[in-house]
C-alpha cells in the first residue's frame, strides 16, 4: 500500500469476482499473515536486525523491478531529494515505530491498529486543507478511532499488561506517522510510477533503518539464525513489501482504488485468525468490539459519497506490515 498510481492510468471499471479478485485476497492474506510471521521472526533476531535485513531486501528488490518501467520517467533529481526526506517519515520512522511496537504486543493488536490509519489520514489531511470530510465520514472516522481504543484498552489485561500497552501506542504513533506520509506523497503520485515512489522512499527508510540497527548487525550471529529465522526476513520483505505492493498496484489498474482498498481491509481480520491459530493469541472481547467499530467505521467512511476524497483511497491510506 504504497501510492496512487499516476494520472493517465484509468482504472477499468468490472463487476463480478474475477482474477485480479483473487489475487488481492491473496494480497490481504500475505499482509495478514505477516503479523506472525514478523512476530516469529523476532524470536531469533532482535527488532533492528531484523527490519533492518527486510527493508535491504525489499529497498534491492524493488529498484530493480522499477528498472523495468519504461513508459514513465522517473522523477526529478528536486524531486527525488523530497521522496528521500519523506521516506525518512515512512519507512524509516514508521517502520521503528512499527518493528518495536509488534515486539511489545499481540500480531492481532497490531494489525486491529494499523487498520484505523485511514482516520488518521483523513484528519492530517482536513487540517492541511487537502480534503473536504463529511458528517458521515466524521462519523465512521470517529468509530475508528473507537475501536482503536477499544483494542489498546483491552491490552491492559494481557499477561505483561504493562508492555503490551506500550506496544499498543508505538503502533498508534506509527500509524500517524504514516497517515503523515501518505498526506506528503499525495501529490507526487499524479506524475510518478508507484514503483518509483515506492523505491525510492524505501531506500531512504532501508539507510535509516540500517545506521540504527548498525550496532545490532555487527552483533548478530548471523550463522546461528535458523532457517526459519531467515524465512520470516524473506516473506516480510519480499512478501509483505514487494510482492503484496505488486498486487495493489495491478488492482487499482484495473478495479479501481475503491475496491481494491475495501480487500486490504480483510487484513486484520485474517491477522486475528491467524495469531490465534500460530501464536495462539484467542483474540478478547474487547478487541473483537474494536474490529467491529474499526471495519464498520472503514465501511461508513467509504460509502460515504463525498468522504474523504482520493486519500483514503489510495494503497497509501491503508499501511502494509
Amino acid at each position: 500500500m504504497s501510492s496512487a498510481p499516476p494520472s493517465g492510468s484509468p482504472a477499468v471499471a468490472r463487476h463480478g469476482f474475477g482474477a485480479t479478485d483473487a489475487w488481492l485476497v491473496f494480497m490481504a492474506a500475505i499482509w495478514g499473515v505477516n503479523y506472525s510471521v514478523v512476530k516469529v521472526g523476532l524470536q531469533y533476531l532482535s527488532p533492528l536486525a531484523f527490519n533492518g535485513a527486510r527493508m535491504v531486501l525489499a529497498a534491492f528488490v524493488l529498484f530493480a523491478v522499477a528498472l523495468f518501467v519504461r513508459d514513465v520517467p522517473w522523477p526529478s533529481p528536486r524531486q527525488r531529494w523530497q521522496l528521500l526526506l519523506i521516506g525518512l517519515l515512512g519507512n524509516g520512522l514508521y517502520q521503528l515505530f512499527f518493528i518495536f511496537g509488534l515486539s511489545r504486543t499481540r500480531a492481532g493488536v497490531a494489525a486491529l491498529i494499523v487498520a484505523a490509519t485511514p482516520a488518521w489520514v483523513a484528519i492530517i489531511s482536513r487540517l492541511m486543507g487537502r480534503e473536504h470530510v463529511t458528517r458521515v465520514a466524521w462519523m465512521g472516522i470517529g468509530l475508528q478511532l473507537l475501536g482503536v481504543v477499544c483494542v489498546v484498552g483491552s491490552a491492559r489485561g494481557f499477561e505483561g499488561g504493562g508492555q503490551v500497552m506500550l506496544g499498543a501506542a508505538l503502533m498508534a504513533a506509527g500509524s500517524v506517522c504514516w497517515a503523515l506520509f501518505t498526506v506528503l506523497l499525495q501529490p507526487h503520485t499524479r506524475d510518478a510510477h508507484p514503483l518509483h515512489l515506492s523505491a525510492v522512499t524505501m531506500a531512504s527508510g532501508a539507510l535509516m533503518i540500517v545506521a540504527v540497527a548498525f550496532p545490532d548487525l555487527l552483533r548478530l550471529d548471523w550463522r546461528a539464525v535458523p532457517p526459519t529465522g531467515w524465512a520470516s526476513v524473506a516473506y516480510a520483505g519480499l512478501g509483505a513489501l514487494v510482492i503484496a505492493y505488486l498486487l495493489y498496484y495491478h488492482g487499482v489498474r484495473v478495479l479501481g482504488p475503491t475496491r481494491t482498498s475495501m480487500y486490504s481491509n480483510l487484513q486484520p481480520v485474517i491477522a486475528l485468525a491467524v495469531a490465534w491459530i500460530i501464536l495462539h493469541e484467542r483474540p478478547t472481547g474487547w478487541q473483537l468490539t474494536g474490529a467491529a467499530f474499526i471495519l464498520g467505521g472503514l465501511l461508513l467512511t467509504r460509502v460515504s459519497r463525498r468522504a474523504v476524497g482520493t486519500l483514503t483511497d489510495t494503497p497509501m491510506a491503508t499501511r502494509r506490515a
